[in-house]
């Protein structure tokens, strides 16, 4: 490892003790720019690493709110403003119970080389609470959100900080939100967050683009590497809006999706699974996966969904959580002669998992170039607020898939430059690297 590198990485672990998932995403990284601090030594002249791994900005607040019962409850938000380099902060809020700072760190410094391999002008930020919404009622989590957004309002604007969804933020929380930031700020900022209903400044093909996004660009992938979709059997981990329009897209180009999750289990289906059937059980009644099973009671229910992916399968598209393919899990797909891995989720994949899968010459595309579609479609939203404008739903599909080919042809030359071909997580870090730390010495020290 190279001696800078190394020195960065020790002082990060000490002064950010516990924060596992940000170690490792800081770690996964930094180990690939060897080749770049080598060639050039402006960057550890000028300590870009130490300024790209401390976050501009850090707030943490008490959110309360009162439940149906009548009684007081206390959560606490976060917002990580990490870099504005390329423009206003943009990264999604996380409503879930593992939320602390380290998760929300971990998110943040991803979201900068995500936004930056999307072309569009954003920086990276990523926010949040340990409230959990489920089980919760709708006036419940309209009081959490209006509190919640009592304190956020005063960090952020649209060309300040522009925040999204993340899990267990949806449509109806950023509804609750923006109204709570428009009733305090007294003015219609429909560019402040994005992820709104259509009939207020939404944009089509929000809501598919992670997962659209993510097939997009394992079919440039599969285009590159002279292979075909047709035919194959997928497993896609969790059952929200990546995961599902992950399988609608994928199922479009003629592969077969035979296994989903939710956190409680996992559903096998040698048919193929019934998206219509999922999208009424997540979407509309807002159920268990179990639940298939009434329908399709030949199908296959597990009580364990990180055992997904012991199902044989020929692509993995994991879209849950970070660090839900662990080594062993890993080792379970080599032996079921899995063909290609791509991150739905952010960083799905343990250190070792990567190792191993790289070391096996298995096709695999990391989140952070594998799920960019969410963030650029949010760009594109963005730029409709900016221009008064409403794009048709083939008109944002388009673009977005043309950002998706462009990030992976991208990774691809940049890494085959730095002697690292075919090695797309070395092509998409070093990629955003440069244009964030260019942007950076550009700036100067601040």
């Amino acid at each position: 490892m190279h001696n800078y590198i190394e020195k960065v990485l020790t002082k990060l672990k000490k002064r950010n003790p516990g924060e596992v998932e940000f170690h490792q995403a800081v770690e996964e990284v930094l180990e690939s720019l060897e080749p770049v601090l080598e060639s050039d030594s402006s960057y550890e002249e000028n300590s870009i690493l130490e300024r790209i791994i401390e976050p501009e900005r850090q707030i943490i607040f008490r959110v309360p709110w009162v439940n149906d019962a009548g009684e007081t409850k206390v959560n606490r938000g976060f917002r990580i403003e990490f870099n504005s380099a390329l423009g206003p902060y943009k990264g999604g809020l996380r409503f879930h119970p593992s939320v602390y700072t380290g998760i929300v760190k971990f998110l943040g410094f991803e979201q900068i080389f995500k936004n930056a391999l999307t072309g569009r002008p954003i920086g990276g930020a990523k926010g949040g609470s340990d409230f959990d919404p489920k089980g919760k009622s709708d006036q419940e989590i309209m009081r959490f959100c209006q509190s919640f957004m009592t304190e956020l309002a005063r960090h952020i604007g649209d060309k300040t900080d522009v925040p999204a969804g993340d899990i267990g933020v949806g449509g109806r929380e950023i509804g609750y939100l923006f109204g709570q930031y428009k009733r305090i700020k007294n003015r219609y900022e429909a560019g402040v967050l994005t992820g709104k209903g259509l009939s207020w400044g939404g944009s089509l093909a929000r809501t598919e683009a992670t997962g659209y996004g993510l097939v997009y660009i394992l079919a440039e992938m599969f285009k590159d590497k002279q292979i075909t979709l047709e035919g194959k059997e997928v497993i896609v981990s969790g059952s929200g809006n990546v995961a599902i329009y992950a399988n609608e897209k994928i199922s479009e180009l003629g592969a077969k999706v035979v296994a989903m999750s939710d956190s409680s289990g996992y559903i096998y289906d040698q048919n193929g699974i019934d998206l219509d059937l999922i999208k009424e059980i997540k979407e509309v009644k807002r159920g268990r996966i179990k639940e298939y099973l009434e329908k399709y009671p030949e199908a296959e229910y597990y009580n364990q969904c990180h055992d997904i992916w012991t199902v044989d399968c020929d692509l993995a598209l994991p879209c849950a959580t970070q660090n839900e393919i662990n080594l062993e899990a890993v080792k379970k797909l080599i032996e079921n002669d899995v063909i290609a891995i791509a991150e739905g989720a952010n960083m799905p994949l343990t250190p070792a998992a990567i190792e191993l899968v790289q070391a096996n010459n298995i096709l695999y595309i990391p989140g952070k170039a594998a799920n960019a579609g969410g963030v650029a479609t949010s760009a594109l939203e963005m730029t409709q607020n900016a221009m008064f404008a409403e794009w048709s739903f083939e008109e944002v599909d388009q673009k977005l898939k043309q950002i998706m080919i462009n990030i992976y042809q991208e990774a691809s030359t940049t890494a085959a430059k730095y002697g690292k071909k075919g090695d797309l997580v070395a092509g998409a870090n070093i990629a955003a690297f440069l244009k964030v730390a260019n942007a950076m010495l550009d700036q100067g020290v601040v």
